[in-house]
């Protein structure tokens, strides 16, 4: 799937989609070429691919999510709202004079009773949930990651987590990705300063391990 770098995460508090930002034209207003979405006021997603297929998929899932409080006069859970997007994912894979949906999807947020969840669905309407997983360029290399550093955490640690996963295929800063933190209050974006000062505590941190584990490997050399 052409595109950027994308990742999740599906803690026990907010959930977090972290980007790799794509670059915008100098003149072009950045804030107009979004990969996050909201569906509803506690659902968001992610995608990668074409922007234009995102656009009409993410309307067809707007009206769906409120139609169905109109109905039944309760929130959508992102369970039905993700079978709801492959769904329409699937059936365009089989119908005469249309093509499939050129897009990956993450699908973030908290169903009814505030539990959190997080799926993922492709253009063939394969969907299924995940604990952390990424879409799009290079998220081979980022699910490797997350495979072998993924832990339960909540807050803090989670936004930095996301941020070291992208970390695995781009230079980290608030010029190349952008962090969205799903909360049970609903979306909200990292600013840059916030987000920069993020980026320095991981690599303090990472700079920390390194030294350490020098600093063990000359002991146990220095002890034999």
């Amino acid at each position: 799937m052409v595109g950027a770098s994308y990742a999740a995460m599906s803690p026990q508090t907010p959930n977090k989609h972290s980007v790799e930002r794509k670059s915008t034209a100098r003149l072009q207003d950045a804030r107009t070429v979004r990969k996050i979405v909201k569906i509803d006021e506690h659902i968001c997603l992610a995608f990668a691919g074409l922007t234009a297929d995102a656009r009409v998929l993410v309307n067809r899932a707007r009206v769906e999510a409120q139609s169905y409080r109109l109905t039944l006069d309760e929130k959508v859970t992102v369970d039905y709202i993700t079978r709801y997007i492959a769904g329409v994912q699937q059936k365009y894979t089989q119908s005469g004079g249309v093509r499939p949906f050129g897009i990956s999807t993450l699908i973030v947020g908290f169903n009814p009773d505030g539990s959190p969840a997080l799926y993922q669905t492709d253009p063939s309407g394969t969907f299924s949930a995940w604990k952390a997983n990424a879409i799009g360029r290079n998220s081979k290399t980022i699910r490797e990651f997350l495979e072998k550093q993924y832990v339960e955490s909540s807050g803090r640690d989670t936004i930095k987590l996301a941020i070291r996963a992208l970390m695995e295929t781009v230079e980290a800063s608030s010029k190349n990705i952008e962090v969205a933190v799903m909360e049970p209050g609903g979306l909200r974006i990292l600013g840059d300063a916030e987000l920069d000062a993020l980026v320095a505590e991981v690599e303090a941190d990472k700079a920390a391990a390194e030294a350490a584990k020098r600093g063990g490997a000359g002991q146990q050399q220095a002890a034999s």
